[in-house]
């Protein structure tokens, strides 16, 4: 059994819930029920979110840190894939 973990969540219950009705991203909506189930006191640590989630302790304990540091904004915020620089930029081919 892991050692219970401690966190603030900032956002209320019902905030949560509402942000999780409107989350387009399976990735987002993950994030966000892993912070409503804190905030409603349902897990206690971080493996048993791993489990609910199906995802490794490790990426629950990076979410939580990006939490703890940039607060639900920056939790939830959409990464741009890195990838090649278009060959020809602003026009179009006929």
């Amino acid at each position: 059994m892991s050692r219970p973990f401690k966190i603030e969540i900032a956002e209320s219950e019902e905030e949560l819930k509402k942000r999780l009705q409107t989350a387009n991203l399976g990735n987002q909506k993950e994030k966000l029920i892993m912070l409503w189930w804190i905030k409603s006191g349902q897990v206690k640590e971080q493996q048993e979110i791993g489990k609910r989630l199906a995802k490794d302790t490790s990426t629950v304990t990076r979410w939580l840190q990006k939490y703890r540091t940039d607060g639900i904004s920056g939790l939830l915020k959409i990464k741009k894939a890195p990838g090649a620089k278009r060959k020809i930029d602003g026009y179009l081919c006929n």
